[in-house]
């Protein structure tokens, strides 16, 4: 599954990626006639606003189309985290019912055999542990205890993506700014401090361009990691509590606490010494010695 979800982010990262190359095009294309066109109107002939898109894609450089594939990557993340954490997916009810249902019937093998092949959260908890029935319950507990903490970080592995994109989107508008004051400054060299306004437009509008593309990519990613860091933590200690109820339903006979008390108490009693009236003969003492005359 995991190839698979891989196989479908590649394809659709190349299709975004020809998207925004045809983009580019069409809109290099579409510059060269407006550019004849405003050569022959007057200076002071209204111009149509331009809309922020336009603006936009008027101002497309490196930055620009690595802020766009961490944008891709960020709504595909994005989906596959809600679609993968959601309490149908984790601890299916069916699954969970199916599993006591074997354990209430004693049939362990076919247990074993279905959560091996299961791949749902209560199932590989419960696997490891009962690998390890012959060792006793404690074996069993700590090895589904093991299993729960390594799904538990490999489900928040899988958002912590989120957050460093959303950390990087600032910084990646943040250089695309800096570049822009760049070549508005530039400009204003060149014109030996005489530019104009609209020799300064050029830079500045780049600078706010990769600064809103940043936000853009920042704001939906960390919205979008607090939520799903919220739901894989409720929903992993849910399934943490069910594989918890379930191994117990599963756990070995043990000898009686009182009989075991008991035992140990009769062994460290000391032995009762022996009454004179219980038949037993007392030893007579030996007459001293005579004196010798």
């Amino acid at each position: 599954m995991t190839r698979n979800a891989y196989g479908k982010f590649r394809r659709i990262l190349l299709v975004f990626l020809l998207g925004a190359v045809l983009l580019r095009t069409g809109a290099g294309h579409a510059q060269s006639p407006t550019t004849a066109s405003s050569s022959s109107t007057p200076d002071n002939a209204t111009r149509a606003p331009v809309g922020l898109f336009q603006v936009i894609m008027s101002n497309t450089d490196p930055i620009f189309f690595l802020i766009v594939i961490c944008s891709i990557a960020g709504v595909t993340l994005i989906i596959q985290g809600f679609i993968q954490n959601r309490r149908s997916v984790l601890i299916p009810m069916p699954t969970v019912n199916q599993i006591r249902e074997l354990i209430q019937q004693r049939q362990f093998k076919e247990l074993i055999d279905f959560t091996e092949s299961d791949p749902t959260f209560v199932s590989r908890a419960l696997n490891p542990a009962l690998k390890r029935a012959g060792q006793g319950f404690n074996a069993m507990k700590e090895a589904m205890e093991t299993a729960i903490g390594e799904q538990t970080a490999e489900q928040f592995r899988k958002i912590e993506y989120l957050n460093i994109l959303g950390n990087l989107g600032p910084l990646l508008g943040l250089l695309g700014t800096v570049l822009g004051m760049i070549a508005a400054f530039s400009e204003m060299n060149q014109k030996g401090g005489h530019a104009t306004p609209a020799d300064l437009a050029g830079g500045i509008s780049k600078a706010l361009a990769h600064t809103f593309l940043g936000l853009l990519l920042a704001i939906p990613c960390l919205a979008a990691f607090g939520v799903l860091r919220t739901i894989v933590d409720r929903l992993t200690v849910q399934g943490a509590l069910i594989a918890e109820e379930l191994l117990l339903m599963i756990r070995p006979a043990e000898a009686k606490p009182a009989a075991a008390a008991s035992v140990v108490r009769s062994a460290a009693a000391p032995q009762p010494v022996p009454s004179p009236a219980s038949g037993a003969r007392k030893p007579i003492p030996a007459p001293p010695p005579t004196p010798a005359v």
